[in-house]
């Protein structure tokens, strides 16, 4: 063989030599895509720490936003129409996953498309829904975490009855249009006998029709109020809180945001810590794992927060036993 074709054919095999480690390092490091659609509004400070949540752990497990990460947004404050324009925008950024609030945020997702991994939060029913075939054993494109069963709603009408004895008449916020309000004024309706009281479900789908059905309920002595989860209420939370202090109705919310934001008591899971670990899924889904193999969680701790200020304006003498089971007594 001639000195110069050893030289090109040795020149070659070095090159391609190197291209293979070269390649398979940049397909490595190439910028990732995750989409989020949130179903709160951007300047909503619980949607910010849920996201910063998020954020910090996707840092932790090495993703950095600019770096080896992009990040696309879309918030729809509980709007159903504009949930599905998101949606539809999102898919169409041709994410390699998306991280989603709600079931009104997931339902126009599985609408949209049934191919890319959805990591979904705060969803109670996913299996009723039919976004995942079984919790332990997903097997679709989505897995997640729910923040409850339907069973936890009557404990929400048990602690008021502790906190406030001689109610006998309860006004319950849910949203009628979702599962997930029908799921809990059934779980509250199944316990009511047993603690002698009478149930007015209440729709929160505007301001206007909460204020007019609250104030109608609140003419008559002895009543209370239970504030269950959906997007409407936790996007007019500061509004429902105002109402229950000007009626003087003793009111149980299922968040501890709604306690420190000036409701009387909160029993539900802590709402923050899930996107945290939603980040872990969102990473093992960005290393090759599916969905489907990703059981979904619940949580593993449900907090109690009760605000002593506003049982104060309610002239409520709390009992013992319920601060002391408190995780928060907000002064």
């Amino acid at each position: 063989m001639r000195r110069r074709q050893f030289i090109t054919l040795f020149g070659s095999a070095a090159a391609s030599s190197v291209s293979w480690p070269l390649a398979a390092n940049a397909q490595q490091r190439r910028m990732r895509r995750i989409g989020v659609l949130m179903s709160q509004s951007s300047d909503d400070p619980v949607a910010q720490a849920r996201n910063a949540a998020f954020l910090q752990g996707l840092q932790e497990l090495g993703w950095t936003v600019g770096q080896n990460v992009q990040v696309d947004y879309r918030w729809s404050a509980a709007d159903v129409e504009g949930s599905r324009k998101n949606a539809a925008e999102l898919v169409a950024l041709a994410p390699d996953v998306i991280l989603a609030t709600g079931g009104i945020s997931v339902a126009p997702l599985q609408q949209v498309t049934r191919t890319v991994p959805v990591v979904f939060v705060q969803v109670t029913d996913p299996v009723g829904a039919g976004y995942v075939e079984s919790l332990a054993r997903p097997g679709g494109h989505a897995t997640g975490f729910i923040p409850f069963e339907f069973g936890t709603s009557g404990k929400w009408l048990e602690l008021l009855k502790e906190i406030a004895p001689g109610v006998a008449r309860t006004a319950v916020l849910r949203d009628s249009a979702l599962a997930l309000g029908i799921g809990q004024l059934g779980a509250i309706a199944s316990v009511a006998p047993s603690f002698g009281v009478e149930l007015r479900p209440v729709g929160v789908g505007d301001v206007h029709e909460i204020e007019r059905a609250v104030r109608a309920f609140a003419q008559a002595a002895n009543g209370g109020m239970i504030v269950t989860v959906s997007p409407a209420a936790i996007r007019d939370r500061e509004f429902i809180i105002g109402l229950a202090a000007r009626h003087k109705l003793p009111a149980v919310y299922p968040y501890r945001f709604f306690a420190t934001e000036g409701g009387l008591i909160s029993y539900g899971p802590d709402t923050i810590d899930p996107y945290r670990r939603a980040a872990g899924y969102v990473d093992r889904i960005l290393k090759g794992e599916k969905p489907a193999n990703l059981p979904v969680q619940a949580p593993t701790k449900y907090e109690l927060a009760i605000n002593l200020k506003t049982a104060k304006l309610l002239g409520l003498d709390l009992p013992s036993s319920v601060l002391a089971r408190a995780d928060e007594v907000i002064e």
